[in-house]
């Protein structure tokens, strides 16, 4: 039997507020904080239909970067100039957006620097010296560093590193760690007076009136004045309409390695790997571009051929007496788009949609969860 909803919790927990909000991830977050900044009398919901966030927020491999060398210059071609510093200041905006409102004990932000590794075969390799130039005189105005990408080819070996020919540095990344970020944004929005309610699935949106079931089997209903989905890849079962592309990201964990040299975090092949220390482990994840039809999928389950691709990156690429076994792995989903652009819709009078970071989560939510914000009509 199932129970009955109590006209205490009608009225208290599933009252129907100013905003709902679906996804308890950092865009869910971001966007339920930067509302209540604007304006503090909003009675915000946000509903999430897990015990915790499950897409990419708590799943990613903890970076704070906002796009290495080579990535910027393909992002550049596929969009444009103007459009690439545009994200690239996004993302560099966000970055500084956490460390505003969130001390560096509070989520473990490591401010240790990143690296990019290039080879020979990358199609740009007889002008690298040119093309990191050129990338450091446009974004000179938003890290107000004059060279932020240098290179330091004769740093592999002393990093552990083998089988590559460059090496561009970047001072300003950091690493930070994704569970304690989501708990204390966590803590920030409820003193702020939002309200969260895990185990409840949104079923249907229809127009303002929206279908929910939690986890005993009840029935819920919800009339807000707005609602905004923060479902990212998971968007496309409620609005088939919003073309998000699920992409898994996978990620293994070596066990610790007594004198690790390595600290920093790491990029190759425009981001479609990375890894960095974790303490005295090497965290490694992506190798997606090996199998990118399989891994535009909902599954979290991971996939031998993947796990198995990073395992032979780190084999080639370490120094033999770093090698480790694998302790431990998972995967997390991200939502792309084509453009590789964020995207912010207007479904109805009342309801919006806001996904795909593009893998760059942790950076842009910050900044996009503004645009939200002044999107929905809520300005200071």
């Amino acid at each position: 039997m199932i129970a009955a909803i109590s006209i205490w919790e009608k009225e208290s927990f599933y009252a129907s507020p100013d905003v709902l909000i679906a996804g308890s991830g950092l865009m869910g977050l971001w966007s339920a904080f930067e509302l209540k900044r604007r304006k503090p009398s909003l009675r915000i919901t946000i509903l999430e239909k897990n015990s915790i966030p499950l897409g990419a927020s708590t799943r990613n491999a903890g970076f704070a970067c906002f796009g290495s060398p080579t990535e910027l210059i393909a992002d550049a071609e596929r969009n444009g100039i103007d459009q690439m510093l545009s994200v690239a200041g996004m993302r560099y905006k966000g970055i500084e957006k956490i460390r505003k409102y969130f001390t560096e004990e509070e989520i473990a932000f490591e401010a240790c620097g990143g690296y990019e590794c290039i080879n020979r075969d990358y199609k740009y390799w007889q002008e690298l010296d040119t093309r990191i130039e050129w990338l450091n005189g446009l974004l000179k105005d938003i890290t107000k560093e004059k060279n932020i990408f240098k290179r330091k080819d004769a740093d592999i070996p002393g990093l552990g590193l083998r089988n590559f020919d460059a090496l561009i540095s970047n001072k300003t990344e950091a690493a930070l760690h994704s569970g304690k970020l989501v708990q204390a944004l966590t803590r920030k929005v409820k003193s702020m007076g939002v309200e969260i309610i895990n185990g409840v699935t949104i079923t249907h949106c229809d127009g303002s009136r929206i279908e929910a079931g939690d986890s005993s089997g009840r029935l819920l209903y919800f009339t807000p004045v707005q609602s905004l989905f923060c479902t990212n890849a998971f968007t496309e079962q409620l609005f088939p309409s919003l073309q998000v592309a699920p992409a898994r990201g996978q990620v293994i964990v070596t066990a610790p390695i007594p004198g690790l040299p390595m600290k920093g975090t790491f990029h190759f092949e425009e981001g479609f790997y990375y890894w960095r220390h974790l303490g005295n482990r090497i965290l490694i994840g992506g190798a997606r571009n090996l199998a990118i039809d399989a891994e535009q999928t909902l599954s979290m389950e991971g996939s031998d051929t993947i796990r198995e691709a990073l395992e032979v990156f780190l084999q080639n690429h370490l120094h033999p007496t770093l090698l480790r076994p694998v302790e431990t792995h998972w995967s997390g989903i991200m939502g792309f788009t084509k453009n590789k652009l964020p995207q912010i819709e207007k479904i109805s009078d009342t309801a919006y949609a806001v996904i795909a970071c593009n893998g760059m989560g942790v950076a842009l939510t910050p900044v996009v969860a503004e645009q939200v914000a002044t999107f929905m009509g809520y300005d200071f």
